[in-house]
């Protein structure tokens, strides 16, 4: 998918051919996280929103090279985000984008519930420029992770270095690598995961497997690195674990998670969708962004960063060892 941000407050997208036959709504609702469904199909209404040039229905299936254009209702209440003093682990930097190490625990951005105290209040305070880049409320972000993943994310510290980052993550570009202990003994030991993920119909904080008609195609590559057997907390039973490095060709969310889950091998320490209580002494999911790799905007040099596993995670493998 492209993206166009005009300096009008015009975005324009262009629908790519694997997502042909979705819905208007529900497209727009993917390809603009930082607004809500119901709030597009009131765009869609009021006509705010054309579709090669003429207002359609929110029903509308988009068809692949469609070129949408939405005009941003202007803002009328200012974001109110604060700068915080919260230390960063920044590996790289310049005038374009900041590469960060984000520990387990950091929300990126606000949101209902964690107002304060996120990745985007730390990235203001060490460079207010970014304020309002890609959007008031989640200035600089250009993909997510989730709060209890660790590792590498990039921020955009200008427009044009935020459009082209995004167009190298919805073209798939980007080289994504995960590592992952998950319950039980993965097998086959290197496989791809195929399955179309969307919103859990009744429960609305959890992403599930899908129909194709109505989910987004997700693939998950892994490969395992390691089998595990170690006794369960509380109990003197062992039990099996894998370590897999995943690298994700799509970034659906909590896909790695969704995924594995639905194979029957939950991330470790992973209460939503895995064990309501930890089998292993950790106190997190054990999901970390390992590494990645892309183009900086200004060169177009390919850049590859490398995070290693935090000390609580290389402890508990430590242990397993």
């Amino acid at each position: 998918m492209s993206i166009e941000i005009a300096p009008d407050n015009i975005i324009s997208l262009t629908v790519p051919p694997e997502d042909t036959g979705q819905r208007l709504d529900r497209w727009l609702a993917i390809a603009l996280p930082d607004h809500s469904r119901s709030e597009i199909q009131r765009w869609i209404k009021e006509g705010l929103i054309l579709v090669n040039g003429a207002a359609l229905k929110a029903s509308h299936k988009v068809e692949a090279d469609q070129v949408l254009t939405l005009q941003l209702p202007a803002q009328n209440d200012p974001s109110h985000l604060q700068a915080e003093a919260i230390p960063l682990a920044i590996l790289y930097e310049d005038a374009d984008l900041l590469v960060i190490d984000k520990p387990a625990g950091l929300v990126v951005h606000p949101a209902p519930g964690h107002e304060g105290g996120t990745l985007v209040n730390a990235v203001l305070y060490h460079c207010p420029e970014i304020e309002g880049v890609g959007g008031e409320r989640r200035p600089g972000i250009v993909h997510r992770l989730d709060k209890e993943t660790s590792g590498l994310i990039i921020v955009a510290k200008n427009d044009r270095a935020h459009w082209a980052l995004q167009a190298q993550f919805k073209d798939r570009t980007v080289f994504k690598e995960y590592l992952a202990l998950v319950e039980g003994r993965v097998e086959p030991a290197q496989a791809r995961i195929v399955a179309p993920l969307g919103r859990h119909p009744t429960d609305r904080l959890r992403q599930a497997i899908l129909p194709p008609e109505k989910g987004r195609t997700a693939v998950t590559e892994y490969k395992v690195l390691g089998y595990y057997s170690a006794p369960i907390r509380d109990s003197n039973a062992n039990a099996n674990f894998t370590l897999v490095s995943v690298i994700l060709h799509t970034g659906r969310t909590h896909q790695i998670r969704v995924h594995f889950a639905w194979r029957k091998h939950p991330i470790v320490g992973d209460t939503l969708y895995g064990y309501h209580k930890p089998r292993l002494p950790v106190e997190r999911q054990f999901l970390h962004a390992h590494r990645l790799r892309f183009k900086l905007p200004s060169s177009g040099e390919e850049v590859e960063f490398v995070s290693p596993l935090p000390v609580e995670l290389q402890q508990l493998m430590d242990t397993l060892r």
